[in-house]
This record gives structure tokens, sequence and C-alpha cells, in this order.
């Protein structure tokens, strides 16, 4: 017999490990992240600067990409991280929406969103969203074998930029300010100043 929906997610237990199955019964307006099985909350609307960036380095890479297979993607959009391949939606304990992603193995992509790292994530951050994607986002994708992570800080118009080391490890490339140049490692091609950014 199929469990049924959970409207209200104040009928959640915050100290539970849930799984991606859990999650696929939830229809609470509340959006939220699963990380190693907690419930993670996102912030309530982006702001204004948040959104601005989003279109502008969204749009950029979206049309680098055009006729390219690696395809851009927008939050919301589920991007599931299993710890093994194979593994069913009540295996699956992380099911992250990061605010802009790159995936080129199209065989990783189906009607829920993507399974499996993207080879390029974007976190875009706000003062809610800070510490979860500094610390825990960020431990999460280098366990997934993300490529290539940026985080863009809007307040101060920066952007770093890690690049998935030989050793399975995030190594930063570079903090990005003003005139400088970003150059993308995954999307050989791809460049920008930051102050186009923002």
């Amino acid at each position: 017999m199929p469990e049924e929906n959970i409207d209200d997610i104040t009928l959640l237990d915050s100290g539970a490990a849930y799984s991606y199955a859990d999650y696929l019964r939830w229809t609470f307006e509340d959006r939220v992240e699963l990380i190693k099985g907690k419930i993670f909350h996102m912030s309530p609307g982006p702001s204004r600067s948040h959104q601005k960036v989003s279109a502008s380095l969204g749009n950029k890479m979206y049309n680098f990409l055009e006729g390219h297979p690696c395809e851009v993607y927008f939050a919301p959009f589920d991007v599931r991280l299993p710890s093994k391949i194979g593994s069913k939606d009540k295996e699956i304990f992380n099911v992250v929406q990061p605010d802009i992603m790159v995936v080129c193995d199209q065989s990783k992509l189906d009607d829920k969103g993507c399974i499996g790292a993207p080879d390029l994530v974007v976190e875009i951050l706000s003062p809610f969203t800070a510490a979860k994607d500094l610390n825990n986002k960020y431990s999460l994708y280098e366990e997934s074998g993300v490529r290539e992570y940026w985080i863009v800080y809007p307040g101060e118009e920066i952007v770093e930029i890690f690049v998935l080391g030989d050793n399975g490890k995030f190594e930063l490339r570079n903090r990005f300010i003003g005139e400088d140049e970003i150059q993308s490692v995954v999307l050989v091609g791809f460049s920008l100043k930051v102050k186009d950014i923002f």
C-alpha cells in the first residue's frame, strides 16, 4: 500500500534521515534540499541581486552552449546525488537544487532532473544559504565528483572557482573580481569578465 503524501512540513522530524522516495511525497510549498538525509530549507525567495546574477551568468552559459552536447539548467531543478550507481529512490539521500548547473553527460538527465554529479555547479550566496553552500554543499559536490564549483558573492562582486583535483579534492583556482577574466576548465573556450556578471 503506497504511503500518503505529506502536505505540512511540520509533520516531519528534523532529526530524521529522509530519502528521495520520501522527498517525492512532500506536497508542501516550502522548498527544501536533502543533504545526507537531513532537511535543509532553501531561502524563501531569492533577492533581486541574486536573480540578476543568475540570469546574467546563466544566459551567457546558455548562449555559449548552443549546439553543444552540454546543457545548462537553473533552480528549481532536482539533482540527485546517489552514493552508488543504480541506487533506487529510497537509497538516495542527497537532493539539491543548484542555482545554475551544466550537465554534459545526457545519460544523467531524465524527467525528474539530473541523477549524478553535474559537470559544473554555480551557487549564488545569500545570507540565508551561505553556510550551507560553503560547507555542506561544498563537501557534497566534492564527494560526488562535480568537476568545477563556482561560488558567487553578489554583495562583494567576487567569484571563487574550485576545480576537482586528481586527488578527488577541490582546489581553489582563483578569486576573481572586477576586470578579472574568468575562464572555465570544464567549458573550454568559455570566458567572461567578473564585472559583466554583476
